[in-house]
């Protein structure tokens, strides 16, 4: 079977050329079922033995109005297509932007919150910097006034009196008394009041002021003096510093005879004899 010529579809579009061979597809499978075949502008039956023929015009007029109306209905449904396409591009094109926009606003909510958190963090660390220089202020002036308050105080304390000095009565027994406190003060040795007393009476019986003009001593120039019968070489060598240098002075001559007896004969209780 040749099918139809459809007028005019070298004008038509590849969709709209389709769209007519499946028309004029149709409209030969029309054909077939009704047993017509269609020959250089008439249609026989084929089906039928007796044979009829159609009027070529009429055919190709109605084949025309089939393929016309099968192409406008695949035009509306190639659109509607499109259309529809078109529709589900921009809802997705605006679901995407949305999950965008959203993604991007969770982002900037994070950024704002990190740089608060941040932010109150390090006002934090400010707060307690703060706090930590102003107690270490406190204890820094706390311990300046407490310095301030124990030097005050010590300034404050009344001095302590001085010792009271010993007033040693002005005979034998003070004598002997008050240069054994000169020996000890200079760390010299004390001997014994009993071993300073013997060795006393022995030379001069107690007379500061005696003096021997008749020994060996006294022949060479030297005569001992004093409590303790003492020349004045030994006197100056064995002076104890603080008493007086008159030899004839009784505390100066005592310590001054201490001192030689303890050098020479480590002590005056070892003396028994002159010396």
């Amino acid at each position: 079977m040749q099918l139809p010529t459809i007028p005019k579809i070298g004008r038509l579009s590849k969709k709209r050329k389709i769209t007519a061979a499946g028309a004029a597809a149709a409209a030969a499978v029309v054909l077939t079922v009704t047993g017509l075949q269609v020959t250089g502008g008439s249609a026989e039956a084929k089906g039928d033995p007796a044979g009829f023929s159609v009027d070529d015009g009429q055919q190709v007029k109605s084949l025309d109005a089939q393929a016309g109306l099968a192409s406008q209905q695949a035009i509306k449904e190639e659109a509607a297509r499109k259309a529809a396409d078109e529709a589900a591009a921009k809802k997705a094109a605006a679901d995407a932007a949305a999950k965008k926009s959203a993604a991007d606003a969770a982002a900037k909510k994070k950024a704002a919150d990190e740089a608060a958190a941040k932010k109150k963090a390090a006002a934090r660390a400010a707060a307690k910097k703060k706090a930590a220089a102003q107690a270490a202020a406190r204890a820094k002036a706390k311990a300046a006034a407490n310095r301030s308050t124990k030097r005050t105080a010590v300034k404050a304390a009344p001095k302590k009196a001085a010792p009271k000095k010993i007033v040693y009565p002005d005979n034998l027994d003070g004598w002997i008394r008050e240069a054994q406190a000169v020996l000890a003060a200079h760390n010299i040795p004390v001997p014994t009041y009993n071993g300073i007393y013997r060795n006393i009476i022995r030379e001069s019986s107690g007379n500061p002021n005696a003096i021997n003009l008749w020994d060996s001593n006294a022949a060479k120039g030297i005569p001992s003096k004093g409590l303790l019968q003492t020349i004045d070489p030994t006197f100056n060598a064995y002076h104890v510093s603080g008493t007086s240098w008159n030899v004839y002075d009784p505390v100066a001559n005592i310590a001054a005879a201490c001192n030689y007896a303890w050098h020479v004969y480590g002590g005056m209780d070892n003396v028994n004899s002159a010396y």
